[in-house]
């Protein structure tokens, strides 16, 4: 049996009530994103069985997942460096700029997608799940309070923003201003990355997808002697 977004279903496992429980138990799945196993006795409804026709049932439940996806908005030097590294330890990658001489696979031929848009459509014109890495390596705090309302509405496992500090508190301050709330400003990682003392763009790189390495996999960022 197939269970698809909102009422879609293709087969059975049966049918009744069992049925009903396994559709019930499929978003958590889902959110966990491991398979699992659900075990139903066909006794005694009285006790909470789903049926009566006797015996016990198994049934094996594997979510079907999207690919885990670095989303990098910003296709400078950064946005580049950050694209190739993405895609050298195993993500899929999505890059957008709203500047096509750069968005484009001659200057980042490591991408899976190039999307020429400005900062602020990507949440409406790019399809972001929760295995989505947003990392906003973007030139200023005017894309990034425009683009940063719509991103916070998905749910993306992850939104980093390039800048220093100084820069990330002048767009606090308008995002504020413009109704986000503190929960919502809380999802995001600015500036962005593990703190490396960083460079270069592929040093920068590095600190950005370490960090959402340890995001995906609940990394702590300390060393491996601090366990």
């Amino acid at each position: 049996m197939l269970i698809g977004p909102g009422d879609s279903l293709t087969g059975t496992v049966g049918g009744g009530e069992m049925e009903s429980r396994v559709i019930e138990a499929a978003p958590a799945v889902i959110a966990r994103g491991e398979p699992t196993v659900m075990t139903f006795n066909l006794v005694a409804p009285e006790r909470g069985d789903p049926g009566v026709c006797g015996g016990q049932v198994e049934i094996f439940m594997e979510p079907i997942l999207p690919d885990p996806t670095v989303l990098v908005i910003g296709a400078g030097h950064c946005g580049q460096a950050l694209a190739e590294l993405a895609h050298w330890v195993g993500y899929r990658v999505v890059v957008t700029d709203d500047r096509p001489e750069l968005c484009n696979p001659e200057v980042i031929p490591h991408a899976d997608a190039h999307i020429v848009i400005p900062p602020a459509a990507v949440s409406e014109e790019i399809p972001i799940h929760s295995r989505t890495y947003v990392a906003a390596v973007t030139r200023g705090v005017p894309l990034d309070v425009a683009m940063l309302p719509g991103l916070l509405d998905t749910p993306a496992a992850y939104i980093g923003v390039m800048g220093s500090k100084r820069r990330w508190s002048a767009a606090v301050k308008e995002l504020r201003e413009a109704g986000v709330t503190e929960d919502s400003l809380s999802r995001i990682h600015a500036p962005i990355g593990l703190e490396l003392n960083a460079e270069t763009p592929r040093q920068i790189a590095v600190s950005i997808m370490a960090e959402i390495i340890a995001v995906q996999r609940g990394g702590t960022g300390k060393p491996m002697k601090e366990g």
